[in-house]
């Protein structure tokens, strides 16, 4: 074997050795009345993608079916889930690929079916699987609780009183189940602190500081931390910080130290 060849074969094989584990980014689901309804959420969107998190697009064009890229995703009742392709998957499935749900707008009929644990819409059937699960679902709190294509059609912006009473109603009972309600221009900074308390916990050591027990601290960790309270980061014995996130501690004036 050619010397170079062998020097090229046992640095391909140390640099493997040394390969440093991806880390899995959160990502959210975003479910939308129609093609048009994210637009004004392009903003949060960006700050998402600045503090790490992703986030997948889900449009509805009717109760029962939806799209999430180039797949249709489509719900027939309780007991009758198909998907109209065989790599879509149904909408039941989804919450399982996702850290959390976000639905900036529910309307009055599929409130009152995840309240009363009903499926048949693509909106109830996510949220109950989403709950199932134990995964966060977001909603709109300042929504009018009647549907868009409604509106278009009937002329209106609102319900009448008895209906907004009902819908407050079930509002307050979705709260019961465990559903966050939010501000839509606030839902981003929702997730993002979401985000921010999952982050591995801290372990008490002598010193009083509490080192920070992931393996590996990436750019984008630093960047969702909002402050460092202290001008040093403690960090277990073998946990790698990779060259950029290194440079970002740097500039923030933070020392990174090691204990056992």
């Amino acid at each position: 074997m050619d010397v170079r060849q062998m020097i090229e074969s046992i640095t391909r094989e140390i640099l493997q050795s040394m390969s440093i584990p991806q880390e899995k980014k959160p990502k959210w689901l975003f479910i939308f009345c129609d093609s048009t309804a994210h637009e004004a959420f392009t903003d949060q969107f960006i700050a998402l993608q600045n503090h790490g998190i992703c986030h997948d697009i889900l449009f509805l064009d009717g109760e029962t079916s939806s799209w999430l890229g180039m797949h249709r995703i489509e719900c027939a009742g309780a007991g009758k889930i198909i998907a109209t392709d065989e790599y879509a998957p149904a909408p039941l499935e989804l919450p399982k690929e996702y850290d959390g749900i976000v639905i900036p707008e529910i309307d009055l009929d599929n409130a009152a079916r995840v309240v009363a644990g009903l499926k048949g819409s693509i909106k109830a059937e996510i949220i109950f699987s989403a709950l199932v699960l134990g995964k966060p679902v977001l909603v709109g709190e300042d929504v009018p609780g009647i549907k868009r294509s409604d509106r278009r059609c009937l002329k209106t912006l609102s319900l009448p009183g008895p209906y907004q009473k009902l819908f407050q109603r079930h509002v307050n009972d979705m709260k019961e189940l465990g559903i966050e309600f939010a501000a839509q221009k606030g839902l981003a900074d929702a997730i993002i602190r979401k985000n921010r308390a999952s982050l591995p916990n801290h372990e008490p050591v002598s010193g009083g500081q509490q080192p920070v027990t992931a393996k590996l601290l990436t750019a984008d960790w630093v960047r969702a931390q909002s402050e460092f309270t202290e001008d040093r980061l403690v960090l277990r014995q073998g946990a790698i910080v990779s060259p950029l996130a290194m440079d970002l501690l740097k500039e923030k004036g933070v020392a990174v130290h090691y204990v056992r």
